[in-house]
């Protein structure tokens, strides 16, 4: 997968935002490995305050139990980096924001703390819109950090695409 410049990106956040501001939807960001790149990708945007209502970058367990809402039993079961802790990343923005639409984000950008089973580049992306089912979907990405972490944000924001009403 090639990896999105900052104008792909920017594209990319302004249809959101167009799309958003239309259905009068708000968008809130539960991020761990892009650490608050989705909200600043759209809040880029100007106008994005009539869209965007906050977001919440989660890195540690304790944070993610905290802010989100992610049960302990989740992260020593599954780990972090999950289809599980996803779901309960994305359904906890959504209890805890104003927001009508959800994307989380978690995963493995590197260069270290990857295993046979979760190499680099796994990265976990779930979408939710309020008082709907949470979908989530797992990527291999490949690249260093950086090009991992732009992958994701592009991914996370054109998955938000389904969700559009």
């Amino acid at each position: 997968m090639p990896t999105p410049s900052d104008a792909e990106l920017r594209v990319l956040a302004e249809s959101l935002g167009t799309h958003l501001r239309d259905s009068r939807d708000r968008l809130v960001a539960a991020e761990s490995c892009t650490g608050g790149w989705i909200a600043k990708t759209v809040t880029d945007i100007a106008g994005s305050s009539d869209w965007f209502d906050c977001g919440m970058v989660a890195y540690s367990y304790e944070a993610k139990q905290a802010l989100l809402g992610v049960r302990p039993e989740t992260l020593e079961i599954h780990g972090a980096v999950s289809r599980e802790t996803a779901v309960e990343m994305v359904s906890g923005a959504l209890v805890n924001s104003g927001a009508s639409i959800a994307v989380a984000v978690t995963g493995i950008a590197g260069p270290g703390g990857g295993s046979d089973d979760k190499p680099v580049g796994t990265v976990w992306i779930g979408w939710k819109r309020r008082g709907g089912y949470a979908r989530a979907e797992v990527f291999h990405f490949e690249g260093d950090r950086d090009r991992v972490r732009r992958q994701t944000v592009a991914a996370a924001l054109r998955g938000l695409e389904g969700l559009r009403v």
